[in-house]
């Protein structure tokens, strides 16, 4: 499993994009104030390296390329007190979607709009853990299921409530796989250094007033439960990451509804962590040829 503590991927002053274990001043847990990170070589989910060179931290990226991703699983429904918010029943069995590789963006990416989810107020948030897998999962006990995990990220799981719940034929894939909607980071902390994935503090802030704030603990299904029950006659691949669910606080659950607009600012957190920032952004359509 990973020799680094603290995964980022950036883009150094001289240009250049690596992978690094990132350098925090003491006291620091928050991987957004990441400035300095000593550069990882080689494979990530293989044999690396965290060598001594140290480069200068200009822009954190997604913490994963697209290319080392395999699949992004999904859960809903997984916190209680959102399940009762939904006005949906407790699930017996895991609620499970997927996003596509292309959902995926960076801790400070714009979240970009598109027409067809401007048409219709429902643009939504949702704060989550996410679990990345470090090694090939087959048949898992859930007793051993947490050490398959290289570590740990927070996400938005941004989503479209008309298009998930009215417009997408009884999927909820649509209304949450545009492109980038599922921004994560602002790294990957090793399992290593968490070992409790269920006693983590989780929130969010809508233009720096907070509406979610939860513990992983309301979880209906934790981690290792998760993991497990995935790996069921399925397996999981190095690079697979699974986005856990969100708690209570969500816009539709409110009433009346807060809906996000062009130009909100969303910070999603997790203790431990750190925070991801991103701007929502309507994209303008482009004139028909």
């Amino acid at each position: 499993m990973p020799a680094f503590s603290r995964l980022v991927r950036f883009l150094a002053k001289d240009g250049r994009t690596y992978y690094g274990d990132a350098i925090l001043p003491q006291g620091v847990s928050d991987l957004a104030k990441t400035k300095k990170a000593r550069v990882i070589k080689g494979d990530v989910f293989g044999k690396h390296d965290v060598t001594e060179q140290i480069a200068d931290v200009r822009l954190l990226l997604a913490p994963l390329a697209r290319e080392d991703v395999k699949t992004v699983r999904c859960l809903g429904l997984n916190y209680e007190q959102h399940a009762k918010e939904s006005g949906m029943p407790l699930p017996k069995f895991l609620v499970l979607f997927y996003k596509p590789v292309t959902s995926l963006g960076g801790p400070f990416d714009n979240v970009p709009i598109p027409t067809m989810a401007q048409e219709v107020d429902g643009l939504d948030y949702e704060c989550e853990l996410v679990a990345i897998i470090g090694k090939e999962a087959r048949e898992v006990s859930e007793s051993k299921a947490l050490e398959y995990v290289m570590g740990y990220a927070v996400g938005d799981d941004i989503s479209h409530r008309e298009w998930q719940l009215k417009r997408g034929g009884g999927q909820w894939a649509l209304g949450k796989g545009f492109d980038g909607w599922a921004p994560f980071g602002p790294g990957i902390v090793s399992s290593a250094l968490i070992k409790d994935p269920q006693a983590l503090r989780i929130s969010t802030k809508v233009n720096g007033k907070t509406v979610q704030d939860s513990s992983t603990k309301d979880m209906i299904f934790g981690v290792a439960k998760t993991i497990s029950f995935l790996s069921q006659g399925t397996t999981l691949l190095p690079g697979d990451m699974i986005f856990t669910g969100t708690p209570q606080g969500v816009g539709s659950g409110r009433k009346p509804p807060l809906w996000l607009k062009d130009g909100d600012i969303v910070e999603v957190g997790l203790e431990g962590i750190g925070t991801c920032v991103n701007k929502v952004e309507h994209i303008k359509s482009r004139p028909k040829l």
